[in-house]
């Protein structure tokens, strides 16, 4: 078969995606070859198929060994065979891998960099043809990158030991220019064929808030946005997680924890909890998340500032790797700078490493300052460049808030780090201009300078968000040490000769964010679907997944869900235009979801579109056609006005009852009438709740929760509230 056929046929689509086919037919060609490709890009699709097109073997090395059964499984359910070799194995499992392998059973073995160098294995290549070598997350060798993994320096003894060498391949989706030559160098690649596809990810939508009770603002995010979809919080430390994971269980969310602390078989459960959908938030340190192969995480948002822009985009970019429109927040406190410094002073690095690691992260703080495109911030670290000043799709380009004048204000700021003769950093700088009466200063004589008190006026916040913006602009520097020194810049005479002018965000405090995100929040880029069938056809998969032990999404993603929704294929033919739908998941399950569709269509009186091939109509055509949902608010209220249960209403919109009556309250808020009563059956569990409140008051639904019997629930406790406006 041509390369396009094994696509096809194995992997559902048509067409390769920007750098997969280049990459592919090196591969392919016995070239050594380097793919840098954002996260969602296509990355492993450039190794797995080229591995059905050489005869032989092909050893993937992952790090990733909570992802390899995943993707092992995935291989296996579109007819690819595949295993993997790692530490969870036990001595019996891997006798009877390691045999199966020797008979030539698998075209695809998973490796762990730590059984590279394990004699067992070695002796096992020797007996087998590999056709080539792949490595995964190949940044992961670099000691200056965000991810350094020690076991990952065996990899060059490994391929070395191999004779013939065989060809390699790496890939990565974050690596800046000097990772990208010290990749090539450290794993010995060969004059490799280079695909840097761009690490711009258009689906996601950048935010920096600038919020001092950053609970308060979690709250409100996700009581208005991607109700009933997964999400991830990221914290810097293990106590954070726990705090911010047992506060949104007692608001009512269904969160889960996980960080390193925890025991092994609790992580596990959390984690495989939050994959296959039964829990849909995941509180947690960095230890959680590389190599987690979830597509529909519709939020990332960081609690606290990770330690550099490296960790930022590989965190933030498990949002949305199923090409949705999806969030990445990032909540910024001064205070995240402080425990990301005493981390990175807490660790042996040597100097060198330190001066990296402040510098690393100072450009993610210019990036939480900056008034410019974040997406373009983002993009000149990887030494990306744009002609586009405004992307439309993050919190800076979409904020219209005034901007105001402050190069005065600049010019004092410079003027004071001048006469400090550039020996301070930004507290004392802030104190001398705030005119401090502070001890230490005044023993200094600091008050003697000419621009001490020049700013009396002003809070310690605004004179420090205006520092910040400096330094992101470039007009001023942080040293990037221990103790972090401010200095001027060659572009610093520009503001102090009063050849450029300085502009901001009018509030200076917070609130940078808060903006019309033109719709970011629509459900799908798949604007026209039936949610009904959606929603059946998730159920059938969710059966499916759970009877092999697999997420969901190995069955199908959710977007090939919508398409079928959209589409109604009613044959083999019109099934296999579906995206991510190859020969193999028709064999496997295209009879059976095409004899839901077709019982959905008949008792619900919808006709199919047709073979796009008939029609001359594309997929895309057909899903983006000017049928508009409706307000998924109005959907809901439509289901009230029709008499049934509120339990009936959730099983219709596949939302549970406490996003139900969320909808309903908004609906209420926009003034539409709602007769709470109608869903309050007992009214001795009223008089109860009503009574625990007048004693409590309702700021804590959890205090009001555990002072009331088992069998009432939170919803309960919001229907009386709401019904009483209490």
């Amino acid at each position: 078969m041509d390369l396009k056929s094994i696509l096809k046929k194995y992997f559902g689509y048509d067409e390769f995606r920007k750098g997969q086919q280049e990459l592919i037919e090196a591969t392919v060609n016995g070239r050594d070859v380097l793919g840098i490709m954002p996260t969602g890009g296509g990355k492993s699709l450039c190794y797995q198929l080229p591995a059905m097109a050489i005869d032989g073997v092909t050893i993937v090395v992952s790090p990733l060994i909570s992802l390899m059964k995943d993707q092992v499984d995935a291989l296996n359910e579109i007819g690819i065979s595949a295993t993997y070799i790692n530490s969870t194995q036990t001595y019996e499992e891997l006798t009877n891998v390691f045999n199966d392998i020797s008979r030539e059973k698998y075209k695809i073995v998973y490796v762990a960099p730590e059984r590279l160098s394990v004699p067992s294995f070695l002796n096992l290549i020797k007996y087998i043809k590999i056709s080539f070598i792949a490595i995964d997350e190949a940044h992961c060798i670099s000691q200056w990158g965000h991810d350094f993994r020690p076991s990952y320096l065996e990899i060059p003894k490994f391929i070395e030991s191999i004779n013939p060498r065989p060809p390699v391949s790496a890939f990565t989706a974050t690596a800046t220019k000097q990772i990208v030559e010290e990749i090539k160098r450290l794993i010995g690649l060969n004059n490799p064929v280079e695909e840097i596809t761009g690490f711009d990810r258009p689906n996601l939508y950048y935010q920096v808030l600038k919020v001092s009770k950053k609970f308060k603002h979690l709250l409100e995010y996700l009581n208005s946005s991607y109700e009933d979809q997964s999400g991830i919080i990221y914290c810097a430390t293990r106590k954070t997680v726990e705090s911010v994971a047992k506060k949104l269980e007692e608001e009512g969310f269904s969160a889960v924890a996980y960080h390193g602390g925890m025991r092994a078989e609790d992580r596990q459960r959390n984690q495989d909890d939050f994959i296959l959908g039964n829990k849909k938030i995941i509180v947690a340190t960095n230890a959680f998340g590389m190599g987690i192969d979830k597509p529909d995480v519709r939020f990332v948002i960081h609690y606290n500032m990770p330690k550099n822009m490296e960790a930022y985009y590989q965190e933030a970019g498990r949002a949305g790797r199923d090409g949705e429109k999806s969030d990445c927040i990032l909540m910024y406190s001064p205070a995240d700078i402080v425990k990301q410094k005493l981390i990175i002073q807490s660790n042996t690095f040597d100097e060198g490493r330190q001066e990296i690691l402040y510098k690393n992260l100072q450009y993610l703080i210019d990036y939480c300052n900056t008034n410019d495109c974040l997406r373009n911030e983002i993009l000149n670290y990887f030494g990306e460049r744009t002609n586009k000043e405004n992307c439309q799709n993050c919190s800076n380009c979409l904020d219209e808030s005034e901007m105001v004048d402050i190069t005065i204000e600049a010019q004092k700021i410079l003027s004071c780090i001048y006469r400090l003769n550039q020996r301070y950093g930004v507290n004392t700088v802030i104190q001398v201009l705030r005119g401090s009466r502070n001890k230490r200063l005044l023993e200094a004589r600091l008050d003697n300078v000419s621009t001490y008190g020049i700013m009396k006026d002003y809070s310690n916040h605004v004179i420090r968000e205006i520092i910040m913006t400096l330094t992101s602009k470039g007009y001023a520097q942080i040293t990037a040490d221990k103790y972090p020194i401010l200095k001027l810049t060659e572009k610093s005479k520009m503001i102090l000769k009063g050849k450029t002018q300085v502009f901001h965000k009018k509030d200076l405090i917070h609130n940078k964010a808060d903006v019309d995100k033109k719709d970011m929040k629509s459900d799908s880029s798949v604007s026209s679907y039936d949610k009904g069938l959606f929603e059946e056809l998730r159920e059938l998969r969710l059966e499916r997944a759970t009877e092999k032990g697999v997420p969901p999404y190995v069955i199908f993603h959710d977007r090939a869900l919508k398409e079928m929704a959209a589409y109604i294929p009613k044959d083999k033919e019109s099934f296999l235009e579906i995206k991510g739908v190859g020969d193999k998941k028709y064999e496997s399950y295209g009879e059976e979801f095409i004899k839901l569709i077709e019982e959905y269509c008949k008792i619900n009186d919808i006709k199919p579109l047709g073979n796009r091939n008939k029609n001359n109509q594309s997929m895309s055509e057909v899903l983006d056609s000017n049928n508009p949902n409706l307000d998924r608010y109005e959907l809901t209220y439509n289901l009230y006005l029709k008499d049934i249960s509120l339990q009936e209403i959730s099983e219709k919109r596949g939302f549970t009852k406490a996003t139900i009556i969320k909808h309903l309250k908004r609906c209420e808020d926009k003034g539409k009438d709602v007769n709470w009563s109608k869903f309050i059956d007992d009214m001795e569990i009223e008089e109860m709740i009503i009574d625990k409140i007048e004693e409590l008051g309702n700021e804590s639904l959890k205090t009001i929760k555990d002072a009331l019997p088992e069998n009432i629930t939170y919803e309960d406790i919001h229907l009386v509230i709401y019904k009483h406006n209490i």
